[in-house]
C-alpha cells in the first residue's frame, strides 16, 4: 500500500527552506510569515516521525533525513513546474493574435478568415485593429502585418506584397449620360478621402501623375478609416483613392469598379508579415503565415484581370 504524500504546502515549505537554509528567506519566497513557515515545517516532522533540520543559534542545516528527501522533493517540484510550463506552450499556441490595420482586418483579413479557422480548427483567432506599429511584448499580440518600410531589425520579417493607390467607384457613375469617362470628368464629382497619417500618394499625387489640373482637392467626403471610404464609394459617393489591396474584395464582387487608371505604387512602402524573430516556427504561426501568403497569391491573381473602365489614361 503507497504512503499518503504529506501536505502540498508542507513539502513547498521544506524545498524553500532546505535551498535557502534560512527560514526567513523561504517565508518571503513563500509570502508567508517565519511563524507560518516553521509551523508548516514542525508538522511536516511530527507527520514523518523525523527531525528535517538541525536548529542553530544563528542557523539552521539539515539532518541526515532531510538531505535524503531534498533532491526528490526539488526534483517533483520541478517536473510539475515544467508541466505547467508545457500546458501554458500548448495554450499560447491554440490561440493566435493578430494585429492589422482597420481598413485590411475589415476588407480583407475577416472576409476570408473563415478558410483559415476551416483548415486550422486547433486554432482560435484573435483579431486586432490598430493603426499603430503592434507591441510584440506588451499588447500580448503573435503576428503583425503592416504597410511598412520592413525594417524591423529585431523581428522576423517577409514581405507579404507591394501596394498600389487606384482610383474605384460604384460603377452606377459609369452609366448614363453623365457618366465619369476620364479623370478630366472629375471636377463634376465627389471626391473621396482617408485621413490617415502616412496616407501616400494622395489625389494630388494622382492628379499630378496624369496631368489633370483643375481639381479641387480639399471638397468632397472625408473620413479616417479606410473601408468606410470604400463603403461610401460602393455605394455612389463619389470617387476615392484607394488601396488596392484593401479594395481588392469589393472590385472582385462588382461593388466598386476601376473608371480609369493609372494605379501609383505607394513609395518604399509594402505589406510585411512580421513576428517575434523565432516565433515564426510556432504551429499556429506558421500555419497563419502559410495561409496569409496562398491568400496574397490568390489576390494578386484576381487583380491581375480588373477590367479597367473606357477612361482615357489608363496603366497598372
Amino acid at each position: 500500500m503507497r504512503r499518503p504524500l504529506p501536505p502540498l504546502n508542507a513539502l513547498k515549505a521544506f524545498e524553500a527552506t532546505a535551498r535557502h537554509l534560512s527560514f526567513s528567506k523561504a517565508a518571503d519566497e513563500l509570502h508567508v510569515t517565519a511563524a507560518a513557515l516553521s509551523h508548516q515545517i514542525r508538522g511536516l516532522e511530527d507527520l514523518l516521525g523525523l527531525r528535517l533540520f538541525h536548529r542553530r543559534a544563528r542557523a539552521i542545516e539539515l539532518t541526515e533525513a532531510g538531505r535524503l528527501i531534498q533532491p526528490g522533493i526539488r526534483a517533483g517540484f520541478e517536473s510539475l513546474r515544467v508541466a505547467l510550463e508545457q500546458l501554458d506552450r500548448t495554450r499560447q499556441d491554440r490561440i493566435l493574435v493578430v494585429s492589422a490595420t482597420p481598413g485590411l482586418t475589415a476588407k480583407w483579413i475577416v472576409p476570408r478568415l473563415y478558410r483559415f479557422l476551416a483548415r486550422h480548427p486547433d486554432i482560435e483567432a484573435r483579431i486586432s485593429a490598430s493603426t499603430g506599429y503592434a507591441n510584440f511584448v506588451t499588447d500580448g499580440v503573435d503576428v503583425g502585418i503592416r504597410l511598412s518600410s520592413g525594417v524591423h531589425p529585431d523581428l522576423y520579417v517577409e514581405k507579404l506584397s507591394d501596394e498600389w493607390l487606384l482610383p474605384l467607384c460604384s460603377p452606377r457613375l459609369l452609366e448614363g449620360p453623365d457618366a465619369l469617362r476620364t479623370p478630366w470628368d472629375l471636377p463634376r464629382f465627389n471626391l473621396i478621402q482617408v485621413d490617415l497619417p502616412g496616407i501616400v500618394p494622395t489625389w494630388e499625387d494622382w492628379l499630378r501623375t496624369v496631368g489633370v489640373e483643375g481639381v479641387d482637392t480639399t471638397r468632397g467626403l472625408r473620413l479616417n478609416v479606410a473601408d468606410h471610404a470604400l463603403d461610401a464609394a460602393s455605394e455612389g459617393a463619389g470617387v476615392v483613392l484607394a488601396y488596392k489591396l484593401v479594395a481588392a474584395r469589393d472590385i472582385g464582387l462588382g461593388r466598386l469598379v476601376v473608371p480609369f487608371g493609372p494605379a501609383i505604387p505607394v513609395p518604399g512602402r509594402s505589406y510585411f508579415f512580421v513576428c517575434p524573430r523565432g516565433h515564426e516556427k510556432r504551429h499556429s504561426v506558421k500555419a497563419f503565415r502559410d495561409w496569409v501568403f496562398e491568400e496574397i497569391r490568390e489576390t494578386a491573381a484576381l487583380l491581375e484581370h480588373v477590367p479597367v473602365g473606357s477612361g482615357e489614361v489608363r496603366g497598372t
